[in-house]
């Protein structure tokens, strides 16, 4: 690379939990600049789940944090031309983007489902992934299945 890598921007922890990692998930559901809708939309998120499993003795965030290590991928694939050929390569995942990935199938499976306010979307998707189910669990189960079967072409990783 010709220029330095950009610095790590730090991300200040949220006010009600004091956690960087909900920072970062709100600002990925954020939409417009719109933080503090997004910040309401993932506390009311959290409340409704607190509502619905008060018999379970883990907290919201402690849920969500389980939810989200749910989904988390561990092995991607990404395209690599070689002889004109394109392979699947599967590859590991950063430990920072595996963060990333996770957040985003959360927000993108609860942005897909229809009828309800984002929080009440939200809570589902979350509660979902905790159960190890839904669309964003199904999705690191597909990324890992094609990894899996493309495991011949790892030797084209570069």
């Amino acid at each position: 690379m010709r220029k330095s890598k950009p610095k790590k921007r730090i991300i200040l922890p949220d006010p009600k939990f004091n956690d960087v990692l909900v920072t970062q998930f709100v600002n990925n559901m954020m939409l417009q600049g719109k933080k503090n809708i997004s910040l309401a939309i993932f506390y009311d998120a959290l409340e409704i789940i607190e509502k619905r499993n008060k018999d379970v003795e883990v907290t919201p965030l402690q849920y969500w944090k389980k939810a989200l290590q749910n989904v988390t991928p561990a092995v991607e694939v990404k395209s690599r031309r070689i002889g004109g050929a394109t392979f699947q390569v599967p590859n590991e995942v950063r430990s920072d983007r595996k963060i990333t990935l996770a957040m985003k199938f959360l927000i993108t499976f609860a942005r897909k489902r229809t009828g309800k306010p984002m929080a009440d979307k939200l809570a589902d998707e979350i509660m979902a992934a905790y159960k190890e189910e839904g669309g964003a669990y199904k999705r690191k189960e597909d990324m890992h299945r094609m990894a899996e079967a493309n495991k011949a072409f790892s030797h084209f990783r570069f």
